[in-house]
């Protein structure tokens, strides 16, 4: 299945060289040009035959969170820090795989029972974790994993349940997939780029220059986002709800969704039977932070798949949503040949 060879990727943030090289070959023949910018985002670009329709940029960020090698002891463990957004009590005893040769490792802390009482009250930091690749000196994990190599989960593709998909990446694989799909099957009239950005995990910073790269008259972004849906959480915090379908934004914490769009995008959902939601909490941000304050401005809209214990090496969504959320671009892009809310500038 697609979607497992784009979350088996090797794609911390800032090391995207095996999603950029998949992304470009599955692209190349599906549109009429394919390049790259120095920061190492991939433009895909198909040219439309209505010159009067808006320049549609779609955008997903191909990074995953993960980490950085920083050092060793003596004794050969490696002292490493995030790259993104990563809460240190989800990380403990997982395993990782470390630099381009993809070296097995356990991220470890100190054994409970030698934890003093003070530590076991707060959360290991992470200058008291370390990961372990089977080195026995300080001399030869660095051999093997130098400093400013990189380390991502090391996470198995598994369906389960009803539907469900458990994988590391999820955040923003499944926006990759869907603009695959999207170059594969868009009826939409218009030029049109898909972007697929890098270190988004570490300030949008792909984003900014794709926006100012492509100057697109609108911009769509694929996400995956929080899912807050389980426990003893009141339903106004939920963010979102996994099998609930596309998650559409109105604001977060980067950006605020232009109305037009978000009304045009609810409408084409209702219309055609799209399962959507909002997202209801105010929580997080995406490229869509950046893109539309490029240039002049870029109307922007988010389309968003729920995933459950996001930036883990476990997260979760539905396959239904994912679904959803190419049926909506796809739908979207369909109708934007007679009926887009944002004209040509």
């Amino acid at each position: 299945m697609l979607l497992k060879e784009l979350t088996d990727l090797f794609g911390v943030t800032g090391h995207e060289d095996a999603v950029r090289a998949y992304v470009k070959a599955a692209a190349q023949p599906l549109c009429d040009a394919v390049t790259c910018d120095t920061m190492g985002s991939v433009y895909a670009f198909k040219k439309g035959k209505n010159p009067n329709l808006p320049h549609v940029m779609l955008a997903a960020h191909m990074d995953e969170v993960g980490f950085i090698i920083k050092g060793a002891t003596d004794k050969g463990l490696l002292r490493f820090d995030c790259a993104g957004g990563i809460d240190a009590r989800v990380i403990v005893s997982k395993r990782v795989l470390v630099g381009d040769g993809h070296v097995p490792g356990v991220i470890g802390a100190k054994a409970i029972h030698l934890q003093s009482a003070a530590d076991m009250q707060k959360v290991l930091g992470y200058d008291k974790l370390y990961i372990d690749v089977g080195a026995k000196t300080k001399e030869e994990a660095l051999k093997l994993c130098p400093v400013g190599a990189y380390a991502m989960f090391d996470s198995e593709y598994v369906e389960f349940g009803d539907e469900l998909v458990k994988a590391k990446a999820l955040d923003d694989r499944v926006g990759c997939l869907a603009l695959l799909r999207a170059l594969k099957e868009s009826a939409y009239e218009g030029d049109m780029t898909c972007a697929f950005t890098v270190q988004e995990e570490v300030g949008l910073r792909g984003a900014e220059v794709a926006g100012y790269r492509v100057k697109p008259d609108l911009a769509i972004v694929l996400e995956g986002t929080t899912s807050n849906d389980l426990g003893d959480v009141p339903d106004h915090m939920k963010v979102t709800r996994v099998g609930k379908g596309v998650a559409i934004s109105f604001m977060d914490r980067t950006s605020i969704a232009h109305k037009g769009l978000v009304r045009f995008a609810t409408g084409v959902a209702d219309r055609c039977g799209i399962a959507w939601q909002y997202k209801q909490f105010l929580s997080g941000g995406n490229d869509a932070g950046a893109i539309h304050q490029s240039r002049g401005g870029v109307p922007c809209v988010t389309f968003s798949v729920p995933c459950r214990y996001i930036h883990s090496p476990a997260s979760v969504a539905s396959l239904r949503d994912i679904r959803a959320q190419q049926e909506l671009v796809l739908s979207c892009l369909a109708a934007m040949n007679t009926e887009c809310p944002v004209q040509k500038q």
